[in-house]
């Protein structure tokens, strides 16, 4: 039996991803994809020289003998509003009552805001010298048209989307999402939709994992629960690998010699010195990973989480990233398996003090530990306990601590 470490390396030697694919997709559904090229504006933003503030625009030269007693006097020939293109070409002496985000008037090269000026009618006197420039953004002073914005590899949040609206992009090209198929091995499982039968449960764990497959940026494929039968399970992992990038098996029995009679290089991790989970294999056939992992549905997302989350990032050209994580206190003391690397699921509470506190799960069946587990603490191999008020790591299964 390997630990966990050793597991980690040999999973990574036998893992040599190829790269993905690239595709074109309308803006909103490039959401949380993977850009395949960089990204070079077409144009200058802003496309024209804009205003800052509502004032007046005008000649920074007409202004340099302006004093208190000696204002510079300017003729306010008409207004300019954003989203017109002005009527003016501004000559020496004359100014244009201007609103934030106008194209600035031919002829000017300055824009006061309107506190800075007295108007009476017409006749608008400034009172102080004023610089080229101010109160305005050039042409290009934002983004210059060539330049790249977003590099090949980046991966698009609602902030990334809303620049690509701004450079008028309706199409963005990305990487192709990885495939990840996903069943279940039992006797005891049942699919969804179906009659549940004395002594059969639902299949959580397929729907489990595929959930978190597409929270890895990949698209899973459920197919569904396989009998206890060497020649269907043959037949279901032959089909999977042959459309799929990766697969996931959730079994309640030993399939590592059925999965290792598949195809070449086989099994290449059989037992992790883990708990919980120990029983987890990997399998290549070709060069295609095929995780068994247990059935249990909060087991089968913790093993997930720790040996096939980057790789499924990693089939997808994204950074890989792991889960969040936050400091807590140990409510109680939490022991290790001799020899083990062990994971303690636990919830989290604040107690009297606002200090979060992780505490073990107390679950009475596995549906319960499911939806009750915040997330898990981690007791290396070398460890046999942590002690009650410790600080502790607890590596989130859900987004935010607690659930409110």
């Amino acid at each position: 039996m390997l630990t966990f470490e050793e597991a980690k390396r040999v999973v990574e030697g036998n893992f040599k991803p190829q790269p993905p694919d690239k595709e074109e997709v309308v803006l909103l559904e490039a959401y949380n994809r993977v850009l395949g090229i960089d990204v070079i504006s077409p144009l200058d933003i802003p496309g024209f020289t804009t205003v800052a503030v509502q004032g007046y625009a005008l000649r920074a030269g007409d202004t340099v003998a302006a004093t208190e007693d000696n204002p510079a006097i300017f003729k306010v020939e008409g207004t300019a509003a954003a989203g017109e293109q002005p009527k003016f070409i501004l000559s020496s002496g004359e100014a244009v009552e201007v609103s934030a985000g106008a194209i600035l008037p031919q002829g000017a090269d300055v824009v006061i805001a309107v506190q800075d000026g007295k108007r009476d009618d017409d006749i608008l006197q400034v009172y102080s010298a004023v610089s080229q420039g101010e109160n305005m953004h050039r042409q290009g002073s934002d983004i210059q048209k060539g330049t790249i914005v977003l590099r090949k590899g980046h991966v698009l949040g609602s902030a990334e989307i809303g620049v690509l609206a701004a450079l008028g992009f309706t199409y963005v090209t990305v990487l192709k999402f990885p495939i990840v198929a996903v069943f279940s091995v039992g006797t005891e499982v049942s699919e969804l939709g179906k009659t549940l039968l004395p002594g059969k449960t639902f299949d959580a764990a397929t729907y489990s994992i595929c959930t978190t497959v597409m929270e890895c940026g990949a698209k899973p494929v459920c197919l569904g629960v396989v009998s206890d039968d060497r020649e269907a399970i043959t037949r279901m992992l032959l089909a999977a690998t042959t459309s799929a990038d990766m697969v996931v098996v959730c079994s309640s029995i030993d399939i590592t010699e059925i999965a290792d009679s598949v195809g070449k290089p086989g099994v290449v991790v059989n037992g992790v010195a883990v708990k919980p989970g120990r029983q987890i294999a990997v399998t290549f056939i070709g060069e295609k990973p095929v995780f068994i992992i247990p059935s249990n549905p909060l087991v089968a997302l913790l093993m997930f989480q720790l040996f096939a989350r980057s790789l499924v990032q990693r089939l997808g050209g994204r950074p890989v990233s792991g889960l969040k994580a936050v400091t807590a206190y140990a409510g109680s003391r939490m022991f290790s398996a001799r020899g083990s690397r062990t994971y303690v699921l636990v919830q989290l509470s604040f107690d009297e003090k606002y200090r979060l506190i992780a505490d073990p799960l107390e679950a009475a069946g596995a549906i319960t530990a499911l939806s009750g587990a915040d997330g898990f603490v981690e007791i290396p191999e070398n460890k046999q306990y942590i002690d009650v008020d410790r600080e502790v790591i607890v590596i989130l299964f859900r987004g935010s601590a607690g659930k409110g």
